[in-house]
């Protein structure tokens, strides 16, 4: 969609049975260098003497191509509709770049844990540069943001790079933590950096902000973006993250090896516990994936064990009627319910609260409350814990396409001067979003939603609502 080159906003109007009068977009300022640097250059894109691309009309993204962030609206609430009329520049190619393709620096760093797609997205980064704008200085930074201060820089071609997108986790290296802006942004102006390309989740987002803003305080013709990776696939505003659909495709693989291991048994139950700190896609996505699933518990929703609508007295029925039951738990479900000691209320490196196991815990629960309930019958838990098989495997097709995209798309807006910005889908279309925002806003899982109803339907579970 195309605003007109002079305009921010577009009225619109639908008509129906009644005529509805739709307030303004919002379109979303995207930072540029020109917004703090006089006079940056303004030079041909080299795409136009590509073999291998015909540029025509149509071809290169206009200023004024948006995409919308929600596509769905009830009319019948115009106040409503109102605050949901947000829109981002289109992600894509421009004709006009602000770097010398020979004067780039470009840095590439991973931080935080592992995610299906992250090789992918390093390779692609350096393939894009490389072949399509013939930037011929590219450079990893291991070891996470500390590595821009305490390691040597390793330089990336696409030779080297060639075979990385069939391995799991990063070949640059992540770790969590290690943030100090200004050794970073020091680092950057001595190594002379100009591009910054950071991969991450939330936090590592949030150190996008931090640095580009520093930098544009320093008045540095630096441009820097941020790539979102969380398996747990729980960055809001675009429409999924790189390397979850890799990861529901092997939780489904623990679910079907415990639901066999449950149903070869005497009141077998499956355990399986899988990725997902605040939101529980994978385990939901899983669990509509599988259907072998009897009780899927993820954070979103509380959940308690026994009485009446508890997940004990569920489980029971479940025995006597089939024999066996399969449950699906998120590692951050539950925690509220797993006894701590002062010194469990810790917090990791980034800053997240270091997590109990939530799988073992249940499974010791699991056999206290047969042992009161059933003394004496036969009664097995099968405990499986797949979650680092998860985010360590290569990226399958879809996400390898998807990483391809993903990074181009980063290399198209770093090279048209946009800084301080992520890069990823918004209802299908890949768009840029400033950073700011694509840090704080999380995507959790609506138990309100079509697809938590399905879960539901699926599983028959309560919705373990306390009378």
């Amino acid at each position: 969609m195309a605003l007109p080159s002079n305009a921010s906003s577009v009225p619109a109007t639908v008509s129906d049975a009644d005529e509805f009068t739709l307030p303004p977009l919002a379109l979303r300022a995207l930072p540029h260098l020109s917004d703090y640097l006089p006079n940056p250059p303004a030079l041909t894109n080299p795409i136009d003497r590509n073999p291998f691309y015909r540029p025509s009309d149509g071809f290169y993204i206009a200023p004024s191509d948006f995409i919308l962030r929600h596509i769905l609206f009830d009319l019948s609430s115009p106040s409503a509709v109102g605050d949901l009329l947000v829109a981002y520049h289109r992600a894509g190619p421009r004709r006009t770049i602000r770097f010398d393709p020979a004067d780039v620096r470009a840095a590439i760093v991973t931080c935080g844990g592992l995610c299906p797609g992250m090789n992918t997205v390093i390779r692609e980064l350096v393939v894009g540069l490389w072949e399509l704008y013939g930037v011929r200085h590219i450079f990893g930074v291991p070891s996470g943001y500390r590595g821009f201060y305490s390691a040597e820089q390793l330089p990336l071609d696409p030779m080297i790079v060639h075979g990385w997108h069939k391995m799991g986790g990063t070949a640059l290296a992540t770790s969590r933590g290690g943030f100090d802006l200004e050794k970073i942004v020091d680092a950057i102006e001595a190594r002379r950096f100009n591009q910054v390309y950071c991969i991450g989740g939330d936090g590592t987002m949030k150190g996008v902000v931090k640095i580009y803003k520093e930098i544009q305080r320093r008045k540095l013709n630096v441009s820097v973006t941020g790539i979102p990776k969380t398996v747990d696939n729980d960055i809001g505003i675009i429409d999924k993250s790189f390397g979850f659909q890799t990861a529901v495709e092997i939780a489904q693989q623990a679910i079907s090896a415990a639901h066999v291991e449950a149903e070869s048994a005497v009141n077998g139950v499956g355990l399986v516990k899988l990725m997902g700190r605040s939101t529980g896609h994978i385990a939901l996505h899983a669990t509509l994936s599988s259907r072998d699933v009897d009780c899927c518990l993820i954070p979103e929703n509380d959940f308690f064990l026994e009485g009446k609508g508890g997940l004990f007295e569920f489980l029971d029925q479940r025995l006597k009627q089939n024999g066996h039951a399969v449950v699906v738990i998120a590692e951050g479900a539950g925690q509220g319910l797993i006894p701590r000691t002062d010194a469990e209320e810790e917090k990791d490196e980034s800053g997240n609260p270091v997590f109990l196991d939530v799988g073992t815990w249940l499974k010791s629960e699991l056999n206290k409350w047969w042992e009161v309930e059933h003394a004496g019958q036969l009664f097995t838990v099968k405990y499986i814990d797949p979650m680092y098989m998860i985010r360590a495997v290569p990226a399958n097709a879809t996400d390898n396409l998807y990483c391809t995209i993903l990074a181009h798309s980063a290399i198209h807006g770093v090279m048209a001067g946009y800084t301080g910005f992520v890069a990823g889908p918004i209802n299908g279309n890949y768009g840029y979003i400033p950073a700011e925002e694509a840090a704080v806003v999380r995507n959790v899982v609506d138990t309100r939603d079509h697809k938590w109803a399905w879960v539901r339907t699926v599983t028959n579970q309560p919705d373990f609502v306390k009378s």
